[in-house]
């Protein structure tokens, strides 16, 4: 019996994720610029960047922001009295890997699963060498492992692990049951492991979204920056003949014969409806939404989204 990792494209390599940090340069999760994607339109959104940590209460000296004082110090003491802060030096950044079953499908170069995988280790890959703590919270239909941020390569190989596990985990033989709640219980673990001002990716193809998934990804961006990675394959945007699929709801599977033309614009209409659905009701929240495809390597498009302009 072969093994997963002797099908590149169809099951993820953990070596070829430890080569993507010499292709994670290029691109930054906090560019000056807005981020832009065939999805953001005028609704373009900014991260916010790092936070200020707070650091000492002190006399007030001539020159100190007079928006710093403290009032209450000042009139307890009857002295004026400033908060003083510093940029925070590092900031947690959780990546949310999908590994789901309805992740398992592609038509060109890559299943999607595969896609996210790498687009999470490009990702943490860039964190780690920034400077910033990298954690994660790596699930499938049944289960949701979560790894706390950390600024080391331990961390990042611990992320890249549980996603190769998962990964070759993946099979259509009947075993896995698909479980379209599996999104909405990751996206609440995360929101429990967050703290303020974390940069919060998601790698999905967000395949069960509800109006809870919504409601999450809106209350954790209160206090945090959140970017949404949209892994999807070009035969469904683009309605490509690509012979006979198998394609899911997340819960029922059937063949689709793509060769027909009337249902591959279906399939194309319905598909495009749901990207439009969750991009423009994020996007007016300001969380950005990058589409990833599988048909090209996913550094290539991160640059292009994310690259310095």
């Amino acid at each position: 019996m072969s093994r997963p990792d002797e099908h590149p494209g169809v099951y993820v390599r953990m070596s070829d994720l430890i080569r993507l940090k010499h292709k994670a340069r290029g691109f930054s999760f906090l560019p000056k610029q807005p981020v832009h994607s065939l999805l953001t339109g005028r609704h373009a959104s900014r991260l916010r960047g790092r936070g200020l940590d707070f650091e000492e209460i002190r006399g007030y000296l001539p020159g100190d922001d007079i928006r710093s004082i403290d009032w209450k110090v000042t009139a307890r003491t009857r002295k004026p009295h400033t908060r003083v802060y510093s940029e925070e030096r590092e900031r947690p950044v959780l990546i949310v890997v999908d590994q789901r079953l309805s992740m398992f499908f592609g038509t060109q170069l890559n299943m999607k699963s595969v896609t996210a995988a790498e687009t999470a280790a490009l990702a943490a890959w860039r964190v780690l060498s920034s400077g910033d703590r990298v954690g994660a919270v790596v699930f499938n239909d049944e289960t949701t492992w979560n790894i706390r941020p950390h600024r080391s390569a331990k961390t990042v190989m611990e992320i890249l692990n549980r996603i190769v596990e998962q990964n070759h985990a993946l099979r259509v033989d009947g075993r896995i049951v698909p479980n379209p709640g599996a999104l909405d219980r990751a996206l609440r673990k995360t929101a429990h492991l967050a703290r303020n001002n974390t940069l919060i990716c998601i790698i999905s193809d967000f395949s069960g979204y509800t109006d809870d998934t919504c409601r999450y990804i809106k209350l954790m961006g209160r206090h945090n920056d959140i970017i949404l990675g949209l892994i999807h394959d070009p035969t469904a945007k683009e309605a490509v003949n690509a012979g006979t699929l198998v394609i899911s709801d997340g819960v029922r599977q059937a063949s689709l014969d793509s060769s027909d033309e009337a249902k591959r614009n279906r399939v194309r209409e319905v598909f495009n409806e749901r990207l439009h659905l969750l991009s423009d009701e994020l996007t007016r929240y300001g969380v950005p939404v990058l589409p990833i495809h599988t048909a090209r390597g996913a550094a290539e498009q991160i640059r292009e989204a994310l690259g310095d302009r």
